[in-house]
């Protein structure tokens, strides 16, 4: 039987989820729903298209001169990947083989064991951790964030290189004790590569109102130049590799 995966949509010449140009696959399914989601759309995982690695594959392949180019790669990204492990698994060995960089954007709610099987695989992880408080984290996202955090130390035991992404929205994310705990944390990884503090918006609200659901941060604005400096300036406290808006443009 050919591995399937359940496909939301897939960008071919992505910038800003990993190094280089990116082949981005947006698989469906998601067990979070947090209250700002921007691909809400993707949260069902049987409403989307089936597509077989083989197809998949050969698509990417098409891509290899510009991955080697810009040293780019291949992205998984949702929803939530790591729900259908076993086709990340099987995506990634095979990109391995063609000498594709691959690159997991991801909550980390995965189980170990699952993880196990895709991670000799991966070459980079974009580790998106919403709160370090997990009953914040709770109320931001539906679940605690006990996976996550397990998740990421063993990433930090297996050398797995982690992009630290972290998502600023006020009343949610942007108390400077739970931003410091945050980076107490992250210190005794030994794999993260770059943090990138991005600022809450709301570009998203309109699949909710697309799907008839009621968007629970509609009054909630985006951060302000002062609250982004004043959090950016604890992440530098601790002298962590806050990835800028200069950088973006050199990945």
């Amino acid at each position: 039987m050919k591995t399937t995966a359940s496909v939301h949509s897939i960008e071919t010449c992505g910038t800003v989820d990993g190094p280089g140009i990116r082949y981005i696959l947006f698989l469906a399914g998601c067990p979070l729903r947090c209250k700002y989601c921007h691909n809400c759309d993707t949260w069902a995982n049987h409403m989307h298209k089936q597509m077989t690695m083989d197809e998949i594959l050969v698509d990417v392949k098409k891509y290899k001169p510009y991955f080697s180019f810009t040293k780019g790669g291949i992205t998984l990204s949702g929803g939530e990947p790591t729900l259908q492990y076993e086709f990340v698994t099987e995506m990634f060995k095979a990109c391995k083989e063609e000498g594709i960089h691959t690159c997991l954007d991801t909550s980390g709610y995965c189980d170990i064991d699952k993880a196990e099987k895709f991670l000799p695989y991966t070459d980079l992880v974009l580790l998106d951790i919403k709160q370090i408080d997990s009953e914040k984290h709770k109320d931001l996202t539906g679940v605690g964030n006990e996976k996550t955090l397990q998740f990421a130390k063993y990433l930090s035991e297996k050398n797995i290189p982690v992009w630290i992404r972290y998502v600023l929205v006020p009343g949610y994310s942007d108390d400077k004790n739970d931003v410091e705990k945050l980076c107490e944390f992250l210190v005794t990884l030994d794999n993260v590569e770059k943090v990138e503090i991005l600022p809450y918006h709301q570009m998203g609200v309109s699949k909710w109102e697309e799907l008839k659901i009621e968007y629970p941060l509609k009054d909630v604005k985006p951060p302000t130049i002062e609250n982004l400096k004043g959090v950016k300036e604890i992440f530098l406290k601790y002298k962590l590799p806050i990835l800028d808006e200069d950088q973006k443009k050199a990945v």
